[in-house]
């Protein structure tokens, strides 16, 4: 009935091996005579409403106070209940840090390349899965070719570079030739760039490289109408975290080549301190402090920015500092330019929330030195091009 400490350890499988460690853990103190499974706790019910260490804590209690009592009234047992205690307790403090690893295995950094590559695989995974039926059944395997990319549509060329690895990750024997490279301004008709090899490699690179070609583009066409509104003045324009799923290391590139910046790349690089985190916290001091707390107690280096909805807010982290940037959150112009005179440069300042091409420029003219649009990546029209045989 049981679950053992080696199928736990097999298990790996999110919140399964914690109900069968658990399991375990009881079992071990049930089998020692201290108390029925059913007599602790509803594991089911309550573990899912536990930090893991509160979790362990509760259950860990409850079983030595099962088995200390029976100690009691079975004296002569005392010694062998008190090993099996210690042998329970063992095994909580590995799974712990077992739990941890496994934690930190799955959410480990990756550097951009890697996640790069990573989404390279998927996507050929996929698109061909088993084989390309079409190009196999009807090109041999040993018959070459040359293609062309064809642009379609005036914007900013972006993901060359990127194509370049599509085509060598598939087949490193394909050769491109590059005449525009990423940033340069293109036209209808414009050729960017010609790759010569097996028709086979061609035609099976051919989607996602496209694919990914259109999207960078549509996004730094996109990012470069935006930055064009800001000439002249002092105001970046920023992306947010926004991005399509497993395309945000493209994205955030194809932003900076249209002009733009990037903003916090994920969760891990910056603290962003918003309304919902300023909620919980229990305000604008408490999630301060609380961010300084933390990155000192974890050894991080972090830049903080604090959202703020209003000028109580606003007063509240002038007058106890700790930030690098505030967000001004849906603040109308006219507050906006009130709100940079009242932080006189003594933070950064981003503008934030329903800011659109059409009010840009009267937002950026009230000094701020950033203004944040999600439309940068998630509202783009993809930017026209097809890969022809030549």
């Amino acid at each position: 009935m049981f679950v053992k400490q080696h199928d736990v350890v097999a298990a790996l499988n999110g919140r399964q091996q914690l109900f069968a460690f658990s399991n375990l853990l009881l079992g071990l103190a049930h089998v020692a005579g201290a108390f029925h499974i059913t007599d602790v706790l509803d594991v089911e019910s309550d573990i899912v409403l536990q930090p893991l260490d509160v979790f362990f804590n509760t259950l860990t209690d409850k079983a030595h106070l099962g088995l200390a009592d029976h100690c009691k009234c079975n004296s002569h047992n005392s010694i062998i209940l008190t090993k099996i205690w210690h042998k329970i307790s063992k095994t909580a403090e590995t799974f712990l840090t077992l739990w941890s690893e496994i934690i930190k295995f799955t959410y480990d950094m990756k550097t951009r390349e890697e996640l790069i590559d990573e989404l390279i695989d998927l996507a050929f995974a996929e698109d061909i899965g088993d084989g390309d039926a079409t190009t196999l059944c009807c090109i041999p395997a040993d018959e070459m070719g040359r293609q062309r990319l064809i642009v379609k549509e005036e914007g900013i060329l972006a993901g060359v570079e990127i194509a370049r690895r599509v085509f060598h990750k598939f087949d490193p024997e394909l050769k491109m030739e590059v005449m525009i490279e990423d940033g340069a301004h293109v036209k209808p008709g414009d050729i960017a760039f010609v790759v010569t090899g097996k028709v086979r490699s061609l035609l099976q690179t051919e989607r996602l490289m496209l694919n990914i070609m259109q999207r960078m583009s549509g996004v730094a066409t996109t990012t470069a109408r935006y930055a064009k509104c800001l000439e002249g003045l002092k105001t970046r324009v920023l992306d947010t975290r926004k991005t399509t799923p497993g395309m945000r290391i493209l994205e955030k590139d194809a932003v900076k080549i249209g002009g733009g910046c990037n903003h916090r790349i994920g969760l891990f690089d910056m603290i962003l301190l918003k309304d919902n985190h300023v909620d919980f916290a229990g305000g604008i001091v408490p999630a301060i402090e609380n961010a300084h707390r933390w990155c000192k107690e974890n050894g991080k280096d972090l830049k903080i920015e604090i959202e703020v909805r209003n000028f109580d807010e606003l007063q509240q982290v002038l007058d106890h500092g700790g930030v690098d940037r505030v967000m001004l959150d849906n603040f109308t112009v006219e507050n906006t330019r009130k709100a940079v005179e009242l932080i006189n440069g003594r933070v950064e300042t981003e503008s934030s929330g329903g800011i659109t091409i059409d009010t840009l420029r009267v937002y950026g003219e009230c000094g701020v030195d950033y203004i944040s649009v999600g439309a940068l990546t998630h509202s783009i029209k993809s930017l026209d091009m097809s890969f022809k045989a030549c």
